[in-house]
């Protein structure tokens, strides 16, 4: 399988991602990232009220603490918790 862009996950702490939505929808702009300064459009606005990424910070924030629970280090720790899990059908066998 080719490695994509899409391969790793980015997540970060729940409050601090709140944090971060809360400021922006303050202000009305980007603060980060390749859109930095730029007006927030409507629906970016409605992404960043509704926390859609809830999810995936909750799954990075598992594998990270399982990680670091196994004896990991903290750099090893985080690589794993950005790795993508694997999708499994209905048999429960790796898709």
């Amino acid at each position: 399988m080719a490695k994509t862009k899409y391969d790793n996950t980015k997540w970060s702490v729940p409050s601090k991602r709140a944090k971060g939505y809360a400021e922006e929808r303050k202000v009305k702009v980007h603060k980060w990232g390749q859109k930095k300064g730029k007006q927030l459009t409507d629906y970016e606005a409605g992404m960043r009220s509704g926390y859609l990424q809830c999810q995936n910070d909750h799954a990075g924030m598992y594998k990270y603490t399982k990680a670091l629970s196994e004896g990991k280090s903290k750099a090893e720790a985080k690589r794993l918790s950005r790795i993508k899990g694997k999708r499994k059908n209905k048999d429960g066998d790796a898709a």
